[in-house]
């Protein structure tokens, strides 16, 4: 199903802002570091290597230590992160703001350009109109054989098209000079919407 122009306009500004968004959740993502690597064997009561390769089990109270160390340590670092995904909520903010801004101008702009064109659409149908009746006027104050001889040099579109802008009266005057094959189409074209 094709949506209206705008609503698909609509469709690719939330596209791209959800786009935006998820680029920079991404990067906010925190990754595998060696702290966290470090943290987690040292977590689980296994002590670093001494000279002999042989690892020695910690003590109660110094494994009571290293573990506050490390909770304190994963502390710092949530409140780090959390400090920097806030800093990046507020720059989102003040991206979607912004894009939001720009769309309600693209919007206001279209609707410039629209009420434009329709204005500009009504000024050449008046033009049109007005020509079309000059046209209409000439050819009425033409000598029929004149007005049937041009009339026979027009598209036959266009000058059914005049036909069916005439009067009925001044269109009777003119069938016998315009060529038949035309005035027939045109009668058809007539019967045909009755």
């Amino acid at each position: 199903m094709k949506l209206p122009s705008r609503k698909r306009k609509d469709n690719q500004m939330l596209r791209i802002l959800f786009m935006a968004v998820a680029v920079i959740v991404v990067c906010l993502l925190p990754s595998a570091s060696p702290d966290r690597l470090i943290f987690a064997a040292t977590s689980t009561g296994i002590a670093p290597q001494r000279d002999g390769g042989e690892q020695q089990p910690l003590s109660a109270a110094r494994a009571a230590r290293e573990e506050k160390a490390i909770q304190d340590a994963r502390r710092q670092q949530l409140a780090e992160r959390e400090a920097a995904l806030a800093a990046k909520e507020q720059e989102l903010k003040k991206l979607s703001a912004k894009l939001e801004a720009q769309i309600k101008a693209l919007e206001e702009s279209k609707k410039r350009f629209d009420d434009s064109a329709r204005m500009k659409k009504k000024q050449d149908q008046k033009q049109q109109d007005e020509k079309l009746k000059k046209m209409i006027a000439l050819f009425k104050k033409m000598r029929p054989e004149q007005a049937g001889q041009l009339l026979d040099k027009l598209a036959e579109e266009r000058a059914i098209s005049l036909l069916n802008q005439m009067d009925t009266k001044t269109v009777a005057k003119l069938v016998p000079y315009v060529k038949q094959p035309r005035i027939l189409k045109w009668i058809g074209e007539n019967l045909s919407g009755v």
